[in-house]
């Protein structure tokens, strides 16, 4: 017996995005849009305009100063899944499962994958082929909705060689194809695909009865995912060849901060608009209190 409480608020706007809802926008020809977030103010920013945030383990490269994701822990990523669920996204939200957190056994997996959804996700997404069926057949039966994902995958990075293109042999394309297959019948409701060519995205893409999420993989996924930062420019330096930058997002804060300490230096912040005036009461009597004695030495 389910219990709806009468107390809670009613959500005002468009419903939230659900997994059939997702699963239903590739039947409808509509593409797909999902970006990284890491905590709540960022979730605010991204959720009116995309259908799924993703917190990703990239929190790893992105935010805390890691080389890649392996060092990212279940607990690291618990703390950024609650920021960005305390703001209530629309969107749908998918979490990543770090590394070594579904590798052991089922039970952890189970734990892990469910305890994201108490804090406020709707589906995890874990990384690697037709070795982690079951690993998403005993998920699903738990009623965890899976975003898979296959191609380059970042926790795989030692055992291929580092972050390279996959599929682009006629083995690695039919493994990468077959594994998509398989997955899609343990019961993923969708699956990323990154680094591999737009010809194989595209036949993955067109095997599949759920929606393929690319980045990195061309335009025939039924959808797109990118990290925020990426988007909008916040971190400096060379960027991979499958990001496209939308604004000087690093160069315009570094403006406005700069132009914040100007003013501080020179005096001009804050001004009367940034403070607060004591009323004309206290400030009668402040004049007519006695000054306090100096204290004896």
């Amino acid at each position: 017996m389910s219990h709806h409480p009468q107390s809670e608020p009613a959500r005002s706007g468009p419903a939230p995005v659900t997994v059939p809802m997702l699963q239903g926008f590739k039947a409808e020809g509509r593409r797909i849009v999902m970006v990284t977030a890491y905590d709540a103010a960022m979730a605010r920013l991204v959720d009116p305009v995309v259908d799924a945030i993703l917190v990703g383990d990239s929190v790893g490269n992105v935010c805390l100063g890691f080389d890649n994701t392996l060092p990212v822990s279940m607990a690291m990523m618990n703390h950024h899944v609650e920021a960005v669920a305390r703001a209530r996204p629309r969107a749908l939200l998918v979490a990543d499962l770090p590394y070594l957190s579904y590798h052991l056994d089922l039970a952890e997996t189970i734990r892990n994958a469910g305890g994201f959804l108490q804090r406020g996700a709707a589906a995890v997404k874990l990384e690697g082929g037709a070795a982690r069926a079951p690993t998403v057949r005993a998920l699903a039966e738990c009623e965890i909705p899976v975003m898979g994902h296959l191609g380059l995958t970042p926790q795989s990075l030692h055992a291929m060689g580092g972050f390279k293109v996959q599929g682009r042999a006629a083995e690695g394309a039919r493994r990468i194809l077959d594994d998509a297959l398989r997955l899609e019948e343990a019961g993923c409701f969708s699956l990323v695909l990154e680094g591999i060519p737009a010809e194989l995205a595209a036949r993955v893409t067109e095997r599949l009865t759920i929606p393929t999420i690319g980045i990195g993989a061309g335009p025939a996924c039924s959808g797109q995912v990118l990290v925020l930062h990426d988007v909008l420019g916040l971190l400096p330096g060379r960027k991979a060849k499958f990001v496209r930058t939308y604004t000087d997002g690093y160069g315009l804060l570094q403006a406005g901060l700069a132009d914040w300490a100007a003013d501080v230096r020179a005096g001009r912040f804050p001004g009367e608009a940034e403070s607060y005036a004591m009323p004309e009461a206290a400030r009668a009597a402040l004049d007519d209190s006695p000054a306090p004695e100096s204290p004896a030495r």
